[in-house]
């Protein structure tokens, strides 16, 4: 498998599949800004009738895409503000060649979305007093002197300039020679320790965040997996999340559909394989969650809602820095329209306004979520591959058209 491939990188946030989000979502917003007698007379479809026609943009994204990205099964779940019900559905079948009929609470490897979980425990540290985001690496793990003047905070914004483990050829032999490789978190590390930084300005590492939570157990004197699930997994009742394998129980992976390698041109042995649903010691905090659509969507409204930090933390986790200067800017504009922040993304759209959205991508799944300030609106939606042709966005993109056009996306 080779590393130096620009498509290998299977568990992060992606700059051209947000801009193509928010361009589907901007010329859905323009598609229905002249029809507003028919999309009223579609406002007025029953629930039954919404639920019919997104059920078949699934389908026909299933259809277009199915031999493109090697996959056999998509779901949906969106959430609004207020009590009004949430709509999760799912279509296709649990593996490529058959199998029963994927379920809308099937559960999914979230990829980059892990990273989120990562910094929030990271600022909750930071509220109560043990650690700030303003601490060199060196403080807390001296056993990487070269990294000694990094802070946690160029971890979790993505600006440390450290390489990407995933892009090593030593760690591409062991995970291509057998992909249930256990990894502990200084192995991973390991790869690129002694490696030269990279340059300055906005580089995404998954090392970054194996280095959090090599912080965060140093911290606590605890795994990072039990901090998880007391700070945010019991919490907030997602009693489908777990980090794999630490806390998933073995038959999580039988709710899972299988999960397709299909990074073109990459690891030969392993294309079009089904990938080990729960041996994800090669991600952990940086990638590691499963999770079902529904307790993704509860994480999601909860994180952007600030239901989980104190205020001053919660500017912290937003403050965003230009994914294409790797400056810090206020805000996403016109000019400057994609920013990450600690672990989140923002991207800016003229007609929809701000919009919150990452995509994860693990080696047998894509999930992918949008969160629209101005309206409530929460989407997420996912796919069992990986993929190097990766239209997940657009999937997302006419979801969204569906519900413009149904009248149902609420206005504040």
């Amino acid at each position: 498998m080779t590393t130096t491939s620009p498509h290998m990188k299977p568990i992060r946030n992606k700059l051209t599949a947000a801009v193509t989000a928010a361009a589907l979502l901007a010329t859905a917003a323009m598609a229905t800004a002249g029809a507003a007698s028919a999309s009223a007379i579609r406002g007025r479809e029953s629930g039954t009738a919404l639920r019919t026609a997104l059920h078949r943009d699934l389908s026909r994204y299933l259809t277009a895409r199915r031999t493109a990205e090697h996959i056999s099964a998509d779901s949906l779940r969106v959430t609004f503000p207020g009590s009004r019900p949430a709509i999760s559905l799912a279509t296709g079948t649990t593996r490529y060649d058959g199998g029963p009929p994927v379920s809308a609470s099937a559960l999914w490897q979230i990829g980059s979305n892990t990273k989120a979980f990562t910094a929030v425990i990271m600022l909750q540290l930071e509220a109560e007093g043990k650690l700030s985001i303003g601490d060199p690496i060196g403080k807390w793990l001296p056993q990487y002197p070269a990294w000694r003047h990094i802070t946690i905070r160029q971890l979790l914004d993505m600006t440390s300039r450290i390489p990407d483990y995933l892009f090593q050829p030593a760690f591409d032999t062991v995970f291509v020679s057998d992909p249930a490789t256990r990894f502990t978190a200084a192995r991973l590390v390991s790869y690129v320790a002694g490696l030269p930084p990279g340059p300055a300005g906005y580089h995404y590492t998954n090392t970054d965040y194996i280095l959090a939570q090599m912080i965060i157990e140093r911290v606590t004197h605890d795994s990072y997996a039990d901090q998880l699930t007391r700070r945010i997994l019991i919490p907030l009742r997602l009693h489908t999340t777990c980090l794999a394998p630490y806390t998933c129980p073995p038959s999580d992976a039988a709710r899972m559909p299988a999960g397709y390698f299909y990074l073109a041109g990459l690891a030969p042995s392993l294309f079009g394989k089904a990938m080990p649903r729960l041996a994800l010691t090669w991600a952990q905090a940086t990638g590691g969650i499963v999770s079902s659509l529904a307790d993704m969507t509860t994480w999601d409204r909860a994180l952007y809602q600030g239901r989980l930090l104190p205020l001053r933390q919660q500017h912290q986790l937003e403050s965003l820095v230009s994914e294409a200067t790797g400056k810090p800017i206020r805000r996403t504009t016109a000019a400057d329209p994609i920013g990450y922040g600690l672990g989140v993304q923002q991207v800016f759209n003229p007609l929809t306004g701000i919009i919150w959205d990452y995509e994860g991508q693990a080696f047998g799944a894509r999930v992918l979520h949008l969160y629209l300030p101005r309206t409530g609106l929460l989407i997420a939606v996912a796919a069992n591959s990986s993929a190097t042709n990766d239209d997940l966005p657009d999937l997302s993109g006419a979801v969204y058209q569906t519900l413009h056009e149904a009248g149902t996306i609420p206005t504040r």
